[in-house]
């Protein structure tokens, strides 16, 4: 359980989250993952980060419980820590392929919309089932999958929306078989790492500057109204549902 790094092959670094049963991840697990991959991408023998999770599905989000049980210093510290975490993947020196299976949900949205490139299986699912979780957040990286409206369309009714889908949009780069997923994701790690070390980090730094979007400054917005929702009381009544039949 947690997060652990490993090398695989030459100049590739795979990055994995393990948080049964599901990989919601309490705040210390976010800050964990942030730091993982951040360390990766400082090595100056890595050139690509492959972030991987195992279980059931790629990511669940936040810990609700832990919202749940310790209030809005839980929540103060989910803020901070998924900061950390969509950041580091965005800010990490070299290009990040995300491979998704299962659910991708929340906070995985999160890490998926800042990734440089996504791989994911046939039955990967994306989503922010927000609204339904007493919480708001991460439209800014659902924005960088899936067009406009239909962000919202997802956004205002928690729907997935399936990596075929995904893929027709063209924000994922390839969907294999549940079997295949992690093969596909290194052979596109492979391919990236074969580049010169010092161009990729450039490159990157160049297309993170180029981006239409402050997915750091757009991201932290959103987190006030996330914080609003809690101090009003309206976060603690849908969530008072949440994991209940029927809601």
């Amino acid at each position: 359980m947690g997060v652990s790094t490993s090398r695989v092959e030459k100049g590739v670094a795979v990055v994995t989250a393990g948080f049964p049963p599901v990989n919601a991840l309490p705040v210390a697990g976010w800050f964990a993952l942030a730091e993982a991959v951040r360390a990766a991408g400082r090595d100056p023998e890595v050139r690509c980060v492959v972030l991987t999770a195992e279980g059931r599905g790629f990511n669940a989000g936040v810990d609700i419980k832990e919202i749940q049980k310790d209030g809005n210093s839980a929540l103060i510290g989910a803020n901070h820590a998924c900061a950390e975490a969509f950041a580091a993947v965005y800010d990490c020196a070299v290009p990040v392929v995300a491979a998704v299976h299962g659910f991708c949900l929340g906070g995985g949205i999160g890490l998926v919309g800042n990734a440089d490139v996504i791989v994911a299986s046939e039955d990967a699912v994306f989503g922010l089932p927000e609204l339904d979780r007493g919480a708001l957040g991460a439209a800014t990286h659902l924005a960088r999958l899936v067009p406009q409206h239909l962000m919202r369309a997802l956004y205002y009714t928690s729907r997935t929306a399936t990596a075929a889908e995904l893929h027709a949009h063209g924000s994922v780069w390839r969907v294999v078989p549940r079997g295949e997923l992690r093969a596909a994701a290194l052979t596109l790690a492979r391919e990236i790492a074969a580049k010169d070390g010092q161009l990729l980090r450039l490159a990157k730094a160049a297309l993170n500057g180029i981006d239409p979007v402050d997915v750091r400054r757009s991201y932290r917005f959103e987190q006030g109204f996330t914080f609003e929702a809690g101090l009003s009381g309206v976060a603690d009544r849908v969530r008072a549902g949440f994991g209940k039949e029927g809601a």
